[in-house]
């Protein structure tokens, strides 16, 4: 399969009181209509988004709902997230239809996985964040699992982080840039470095920089990460404050970017390699996040699908003074 894909700002709808219920189901929608869904597919959209939006009113008293359209295997899917700081809950008695902890008949995340070609979750003392993503109906094995949150900085129009991914037969090619500081013009830079990694994105990741560098060149520059996964192994290349980790069940690994802005002359620029990553989770995320986050700090959390991670990293860790872009994806031998 190959595929390449711009990421976009994921659309956060505030549910604060039933009348944004409605906002929410309006917003999904939307996005499953741009997505090229039929009547009932868009409607298992709304009826998920619906359901997502009373549980966090019932529950949680508060919340938000992320919305995005998101890459699948040969066909778009909608994803809609519920991140909420409530009690938490779990999911495996939860699921059961009957099973209520509000007074409801109970069928709120039974529903939701009958719609859903994938559900997941996770909940605790901190919180909740529920995740539906809907592809078209016998699109079965449609989901590529990764997950990207993004947001600019409050009351901007504009986002000045950007990202895209690439998968081209077996190998897999990430992009993560964060424009310099925010508004117009570090989405300039940003858009610079995305529109010539789509263009030009096979080949070893120096290769590509120096290509993203020339590309950002007269824009305000920026931090730029580059990933290819192939074989087995992540090759990284990065410059500015781009952070990358490797995580498995019982490790994380930092991945090391030089110093420098991309799109100003900066020193000649090194990969490095790291083998044996298969089965690994590559996160990787702006400076709008906090680096304090580990994920050993949110038990069973690695295990969850990379959507789930990048949501609960944002709530938690979003400084809130910057554009925030965080991506995970699990690395698989695609072959």
């Amino acid at each position: 399969m190959d595929l390449i894909v711009a990421g976009q700002p994921t659309l956060i709808v505030p549910v604060e009181d039933a009348t944004q219920i409605g906002q929410a189901r309006r917003t999904a929608t939307k996005a499953a209509q741009d997505a090229g869904f039929d009547e009932a597919d868009t409607g298992r959209v709304a009826l998920v988004t619906t359901e997502l939006s009373t549980n966090v009113l019932r529950h949680a008293g508060r919340g938000e709902i992320h919305v995005a359209i998101v890459p699948g295997r040969d066909t778009r899917g909608v994803q809609v997230i519920a991140v909420d700081r409530g009690p938490g809950f779990d999911l495996a008695v939860c699921l059961a239809d009957g099973h209520s902890t509000a007074g409801s008949r109970g069928e709120g995340l039974g529903a939701i996985r009958r719609q859903s070609q994938v559900m997941d979750a996770h909940a605790d003392h901190r919180g909740s964040v529920v995740l539906s993503r809907m592809y078209p109906r016998g699109a079965a094995q449609a989901d590529i699992r990764f997950g990207a949150t993004q947001q600019g900085l409050a009351g901007e129009p504009i986002c000045g982080d950007g990202w895209a991914m690439a998968l081209s037969g077996s190998a897999l090619g990430v992009l993560l840039v964060d424009g310099l500081g925010h508004g117009p013009a570090a989405y300039r830079a940003a858009a610079a470095c995305v529109e010539a990694y789509v263009a030009g994105h096979d080949g070893d990741p120096v290769d590509v920089m120096v290509r993203l560098n020339a590309a950002m060149s007269g824009t305000r520059g920026g931090a730029v990460a580059v990933v290819r996964h192939a074989g087995g192994t992540l090759r990284y290349c990065g410059v500015g404050n781009i952070a990358g980790s490797l995580v498995s069940a019982d490790a994380s690994r930092g991945l090391a970017s030089h110093p420098g802005i991309m799109g100003m002359a900066t020193r000649r620029m090194q990969a490095f390699d790291f083998p044996g990553t298969t089965g690994k989770l590559l996160v990787m995320h702006s400076d709008g996040l906090q680096s304090r986050w580990s994920l050993r700090d949110y038990p069973g959390l690695a295990n969850r699908h990379p959507a789930v991670i990048t949501s609960v990293l944002y709530r938690d860790f979003d400084r809130g003074r910057d554009d925030v872009t965080v991506f995970a994806i699990s690395l698989e031998d695609r072959a």
